[in-house]
């Protein structure tokens, strides 16, 4: 069993978590500028062996994409190119920028530290691949 990696998209910047080889932990990994994105995912997958990406895909209260699709799709169309053998699977974000803040402030970080975005973008990250985590757990019993 291998890795699976996680996106929390953005435009500017975004988070990065991965899984150990057992798959039991999500971690997350530095903030990456969506520019370098492509570089630094095909860094990683030479150093360390990657099943699937899992890539947050925002939606609305009523299940529909957000325009954040409208940037996110053609990104991801773009990592599928370069990386046609492995695996990208979108799994829905909502609230995932909510739990983020909300995980921040219950760990008692300070304000200073919250408004740091990386931060936000990676704790995303994480949520999402542990949210993904626990579907296959669920579905697997």
């Amino acid at each position: 069993m291998a890795r699976l990696l996680a996106i929390d998209y953005g435009r500017k910047r975004c988070g990065i978590a991965v899984t150990d080889p057992m798959r039991i932990v999500a971690t997350g990994l530095p903030t990456v500028s969506t520019a370098q994105l492509i570089s630094f995912i095909k860094q990683y997958l030479t150093a360390e062996q990657v099943d699937a990406i899992i890539v947050g895909h925002p939606k609305d209260m009523h299940g529909n994409d957000s325009e954040s699709m409208n940037y996110i799709r053609p990104g991801i169309d773009r990592l599928r190119k370069e990386l046609p053998a492995t695996e990208i699977i979108f799994w829905d974000e909502r609230f995932t920028s909510v739990l983020a803040h909300r995980s921040m402030i219950d760990s008692g970080m300070k304000k200073m530290q919250r408004r740091q975005k990386g931060i936000a973008d990676e704790m995303a990250a994480v949520i999402i691949l542990n949210s993904y985590l626990e579907s296959r757990k669920y579905n697997e019993s």
